[in-house]
């Protein structure tokens, strides 16, 4: 390890001592080695606080290179073809932007890989290993901005098209590109989408930490694989970005690499135009316990260095601010001499060099021989994870047009002159008069370039980034596999449907071809969901076992810690455990095996806290269960306001493959789990389900003859009323509120001589999508035979108004308004929740047998079939406050 010179600062009481005490320092270091200095340092620390002298923590270093130059490794690769590389990759990334945007406002961002073509060209060359067929690859989330520079690679090695990039953005065709990394949109290409900023980090540490999960419990061999992120300084704002630091290290992920593209600029200008970007991130991740490696300055600056005895240019480095090093980048070598060696003696420093000398002092993230230094470093790193801080410039090589600029990221444009002066400066071949066209360039078949780009990656595995689509189907039970749940639970016996699906997952979780495969994920709920039997039966996954004997352990439902456990427990993370689901629910495509995850939660605290990752999940094909637990709006009824949910089958809907349920009865639960797993594992369709299951105990009835289908399909009949001459109503309902709908049609039989079909209708989210694709595809072929919604066909030839009554918001029903071919009343728990009794609450929100037996009579009085004096009559009976205020505004 190379001794570096000292930096002695001017307030410095007597730097002749601090000399000696240095450079004994480095004697030690050099004759016995750094660990040993290191141990000395902390004890000389260790017994200053002893003695109680306060010691302010600092997790800072200078700003610097963590790797001095003359530790630095040999490039293993040629320099000038890789360069000749990078331009043509620089080139066709900003082509495929500029072009984009000559005829269209489809945008694009040429900035962020101008900064990163680097960062980027030595991990494909040297370190992004491919999955090949006996061992898994490395996983790249690649920083959505920069993605145009990871087409024109694709391109230049004929894995795409000059119509592909000349499609950019224009997607609806089917010949585009897509506008970020979407494993939706580009199923064969992306494997993670990252542009939404702060999911990428979060998603990358969980992914990393499935991966040590699936070694642990002897799923899969990840041995010396690697999760890289790559991020952007701005995008480390986000609160998701630095979340989850801590577990990182306290997992001791070392298969985990942050590069963070530090080019101090986000979208509007500086990151941190009065501090230091790079320091505030070095501080918060090495305080967290990660390695951190910081690849500051190119090899440009190494003879400079070597001049500085003193170390002013080191001290001056750190001195300036963020805002100083974009305005040095946006301007010229005359200006850099003049603000940044701004002393007598920086300025002797370079005295002999030209400013053409002093423009090209490069930054670390744009030197190949300093990035492939760092990226070595971080994979031999040994338990821990790290942190690379590759200072760049954003906008670099763009000259006017955008190097530099507060408008850089918004550039999607470039004036001729800087289109002239970037070609001269990467010598790419394109001529004056073919400048305005921006033509893409390749390598010709056979050329030293092309050979050299296919031989690297095929030394690596393959071509990245690339996705399977499938991996070996799972042999997933059938239906009868539920019998128990299939049929009534006998008088008296009373349990909720969380403990129905709770059941369920046990089943699986015993069953011998796909127990092993299944991940149970809980945010230390576990008790609350009557799961905390899988503990000791399965354990709870941790890296280091359990080194304790758990306050509970003469239980019979202890609390037990296990290296091989199955149980994914992630503390009170709701975020972290989403991205625990999304990593098992995406490992068909990131590992080639099929996992089957069930994340359950408090419904309130899972779409709603999460729904940028659920959206994410959707777009990743997830394949797997979430679980909403104390689900609706009136079933949680001591919890109040912030935990009470009448709206996530809402959310549910909006994410086009999220396949969702509010279940009543245990029988609906069992074919609804049974159809996900046929059509995740077994069929592999890209979809997922989301369950909301309530925390209520009633009777459950044996499930009506041939209703299977029916129920996957959303509406199924579940009782039929007596034959009757007098008015008829169609009662409907989910959740538990089908519960007070059945018990409204004894009242309305009881009370009133009024019969009614009984309707279970588990999906109304499913409903509308079946009735949404009839109706489209009927205005599409008026000449055709009509087709008829499942809605429409239960309902044909039924006598009387349909009354709809949930746990959810009227919006959840109401959208099957358009496919019901009678009157149609939808009842909801519309406004905000509050804490009382369940009958109190179902009152307040008007959704209990007494409410939907008064709305059923309305709806006949205003169809004509009996007189409005009932309905006042029925409102008077059961005590109703005709004057308490709408709950909607309560």
């Amino acid at each position: 390890m190379a001794v570096v010179p000292h930096v002695l600062l001017q307030s410095d009481a007597d730097q002749q001592e601090t000399l000696e005490w240095l450079d004994a320092l480095d004697a030690v270091v050099k004759n016995e080695g750094p660990e040993r200095a290191r141990y000395l340092i902390e004890r000389l620390i260790e017994d200053l606080r002893d003695s109680g002298v306060v010691l302010p923590y600092s997790a800072n270093t200078l700003y610097q290179n963590t790797i001095p130059t003359a530790d630095q490794p040999n490039y293993p690769g040629d320099p000038e073809i890789e360069l000749r590389i990078q331009a043509y990759l620089r080139w066709n990334a900003i082509a495929m932007v500029v072009r984009a945007n000559k005829h269209t406002n489809v945008g694009g961002h040429i900035a962020s890989y101008a900064s990163s073509a680097t960062l980027y060209d030595v991990g494909f060359n040297w370190f992004w290993k491919a999955p090949t067929a006996d061992k898994e690859g490395d996983l790249i989330y690649f920083q959505g901005h920069s993605i145009p520079g990871i087409y024109a690679r694709a391109f230049l090695l004929g894995r795409l098209t000059e119509e592909q990039l000349d499609n950019f953005r224009q997607e609806a065709g089917g010949k585009g590109l897509s506008s970020y990394p979407h494993p939706w949109l580009m199923p064969d290409f992306w494997q993670f989408p990252t542009v939404s900023m702060g999911l990428g980090p979060l998603q990358a540490i969980y992914q990393a930490r499935f991966m040590k999960y699936l070694q642990d419990r002897g799923i899969q061999n990840n041995e010396g694989r690697k999760v890289w992120a790559f991020l952007g300084d701005g995008e480390m704002d986000e609160v998701e970005s630095r979340g989850a630091l801590g577990l990182a290290s306290r997992e001791k992920l070392d298969n985990l690499i942050f590069v963070i593209n530090c080019n101090l600029q986000r979208l509007d200008g500086p990151v941190r135009g009065n501090g230091k970007i790079v320091q505030e991130l070095e501080s918060e991740f090495r305080g967290a316990g990660w390695n951190v490696v910081k690849l500051m300055w190119g090899s440009n600056w190494d003879a400079l260095f070597e001049r500085d005895k003193k170390g002013l240019l080191k001290q001056r480095m750190l001195e300036v601010v963020d805002g100083e090093y974009q305005t040095y980048k946006s301007k010229n070598g005359a200006w850099v001499r003049e603000h940044f060696f701004n002393t007598p003696e920086l300025k002797e420093l370079v005295a002999d060099w030209t400013d053409d000398d002093i423009w090209k002092l490069n930054r670390g993230g744009h030197d190949m021989f300093k990035v492939f230094a760092a990226y070595k470093a971080a994979v031999e790193t040994k338990g821990q994870p790290t942190l690379i801080l590759a200072h760049t410039v954003k906008g670099f090589g763009m000259g006017e047009s955008g190097e530099a600029q507060n408008t850089s990221h918004q550039q999607k444009k470039m004036s001729l002159d800087s289109l002239r002066a970037f070609r001269d400066r990467f010598h790419i071949p394109v001529s004056d008069d073919q400048l305005e066209s921006m033509p893409f360039i390749k390598f010709e078949e056979g050329s030293p370039e092309l050979n050299y780009m296919r031989a690297r990656r095929q030394e690596l595995g393959g071509y990245l980034p690339a996705r399977r689509r499938k991996a070996a189907k799972l042999d997933v039970p059938a239906l009868t596999a539920f019998d128990a749940q299939l049929k009534a639970s006998g008088e008296g016996r009373e349990f909720s449907t969380t403990m129905a699906i709770v059941r369920m997952f046990n089943t699986i979780l015993k069953d011998k071809a796909i127990g092993k495969n299944v991940v149970p994920i809980v945010v230390d709920e576990s008790r609350t969901f009557g799961m905390e039997g899988m503990f000791r039966q399965y354990g709870i996954w941790n890296q280091e076992g359990q080194k304790y004997i758990p306050q509970d352990h003469d239980q019979l439902m202890f609390y037990k810690e296990s290296k091989d456990g199955q149980v994914m427990q992630d503390g009170i993370n709701e975020a972290g455990a989403m991205a625990d689901w999304i990593a098992s629910a995406t490992a068909y495509s990131a590992h080639g095996v099929q996992m089957i995850p069930f994340y359950i939660f408090y419904s309130m605290f899972g779409l709603q806290r999460t729904m940028d990752l659920c959206w994410a999940a959707g777009d990743s094909r997830a394949r797997g269960f979430l679980i909403g637990g104390t689900a609706g709006r009136t079933t949680l009824n001591g919890e109040g306001l912030q935990h009470e949910d009448g709206h996530s089958h809402v959310l549910a809907h909006t994410i086009p493959n999220c396949v969702s349920y509010d279940p009543t009865f245990s029988y609906e639960v069992a074919v609804i789990f049974q159809d996900g797993l046929r059509r995740m594992y077994a069929e592999q369709e890209d979809v997922y389900y989301y369950i909301t299951v309530m925390n209520e105990n009633y009777e459950h009835p044996a499930m009506p003859e041939g209703s299977e289908a029916d129920i996957i399909k959303g509406l199924y009949k579940f009782r039929d009323g007596a034959k009757s001459k007098g008015p008829r109503v169609q009662l409907m309902g989910s959740g538990t509120i089908f519960r007070e709908v059945i018990a409204a049609a004894e009242l309305l039989r009881a009370d009133w001589g009024i019969e009614s079909d009984i309707w279970g209708a588990p999906s109304f989210n499913e409903l509308a999508r079946d009735g949404q694709s009839a109706a489209r595809w009927n205005m599409l072929h008026p000449l055709e035979e009509r087709r008829v919604s499942h809605v429409e066909a239960k309902l044909k030839g039924s006598e009387g108004p349909v009354v709809v009554a949930t746990d959810y918001i009227r919006l959840y029903a109401e959208q099957i308004r358009p496919y019901v071919p009678n009157k149609f009343v939808v009842l909801g728990t519309d406004g905000f929740g509050r804490s009382d009794t369940r009958e109190a609450l179902r009152d307040h929100f008007e959704v209990d047998r007494r409410w939907v037996t008064v709305a059923a009579l309305a709806a006949l009085a205003e169809e004509g079939k009996i007189e409005r004096a009932k309905v006042a009559e029925a409102i008077a009976k059961y005590g109703i406050d005709a004057n308490k205020p709408n709950p909607l505004f309560a």
